[in-house]
């Protein structure tokens, strides 16, 4: 595998390589189109959805020159020092371009004093410098700053894109993941594409490395089980166990999967969100079993198999919308949980004790 992280290796260097971020790139498309540049965006969203590709990128269409990009963290250049020295560097005309850059990362993490002297800038800035500042908290950013920027909120990608995302670098590299493989791997990014292709480094390392399974090293397709021992994953028996406790109404057996998967020490958040993820496509496949060939490219086999057996054993009509919320309950509560498991032990009995 290359050295360079997957990441830095395939981020995107056009609009056309943005994934998941069309209401905005086709607005800042039509800024560059038609020349109406703003003097200051505000781009706002979570961790690896994209923000400073999308600053470079625009950057880049409008004519900037590297000499003339300007990439500044936050985080460890917050104070009023800093910011001024920012200001004095804005009056000066660019090396080659129309514009000079300046992409301010974590934004949010400016001191007050630095916030002081970011507004008097925004508010009579050069003709020449455009701010580009990028957060992933707009609450802790004065709304005074906010009202003189263009926002832009960057959405998450779905698990879907990041799975074609996974498919793509992985065939790129020379590996080919099965369904159920990418679709994990896309789990746990949790909508960041950094993330997800960091767990997609980690799992291609191991693959290709001597320790790998003799069945990887020839050629073979990187399984869903490969993907749990290596990024320590919930097994999918002890995700389907879970479900399966709630279709038979068997509390004893819920309960043993979830002491199961702490006595692991799995994360329990990880855990719940792949247990409502696979009942929520057990309830689709209930209601519309005309969307199973659809399935079949987001589930592995197994588990579509599994899903399938679970639908046709349900006669008493535990997989239902109800039963969902309780989960999906318990999953907000679970970060403010003492202990971990609690969440998914109260939403199990609450589930099998009301019907």
């Amino acid at each position: 595998m290359h050295d360079l992280a997957l990441y830095r290796k395939y981020r995107p260097k056009t609009f056309k390589e943005v994934l998941g971020q069309d209401h905005i790139v086709k607005v800042l498309e039509s800024s560059v189109d038609t020349g109406k540049v703003s003097h200051a965006y505000l781009f706002v969203g979570s961790r690896g959805t994209g923000k400073t590709s999308v600053a470079r990128i625009f950057a880049t269409q409008i004519g900037v020159s590297e000499n003339d990009l300007y990439e500044i963290d936050a985080a460890s250049n917050r104070g009023i020092e800093d910011i001024r020295t920012l200001r004095d560097g804005v009056r000066t005309l660019p090396f080659d371009s129309k514009y000079k850059v300046y992409i301010i990362d974590e934004v949010h993490m400016l001191s007050k004093d630095a916030w002081g002297a970011l507004l008097k800038t925004l508010e009579e800035p050069p003709a020449h410098v455009i701010f580009i500042l990028a957060t992933t908290e707009l609450h802790k950013v004065p709304e005074t700053i906010v009202s003189r920027c263009q926002v832009f909120t960057f959405r998450k990608p779905s698990d879907i894109i990041l799975k074609n995302v996974i498919l793509d670098i992985a065939e790129k590299e020379g590996f080919e993941l099965d369904a159920g493989s990418a679709e994990l791997i896309a789990i746990l990014g949790d909508g960041s594409f950094r993330d997800t292709e960091g767990a997609l480094q980690k799992v291609l390392n191991f693959s290709s490395g001597k320790i790998a399974s003799s069945a990887i090293r020839r050629g073979g397709v990187i399984k869903r089980e490969d993907v749990e021992k290596i990024t320590g994953a919930p097994k999918t028996t002890l995700v389907n166990n879970f479900i399966s406790a709630i279709a038979d109404k068997n509390l004893e057996e819920g309960i043993m999967a979830v002491q199961k998967a702490s006595g692991e020490n799995l994360d329990m958040k990880l855990y719940l969100k792949l247990i409502i993820q696979k009942f929520r496509m057990a309830i689709i496949l209930k209601y519309a079993p005309k969307l199973e060939e659809e399935m079949t490219g987001v589930l592995s086999s197994a588990d579509l198999d599994f899903l399938k057996e679970l639908v046709k054993k349900d006669k008493i009509g535990m997989l239902r919308s109800a039963q969902l919320s309780v989960l999906l309950e318990a999953y907000q509560n679970i970060d403010r949980a003492f202990v971990s498991e609690l969440p998914l032990e109260l939403a199990l009995i609450e589930i099998i004790s009301k019907d």
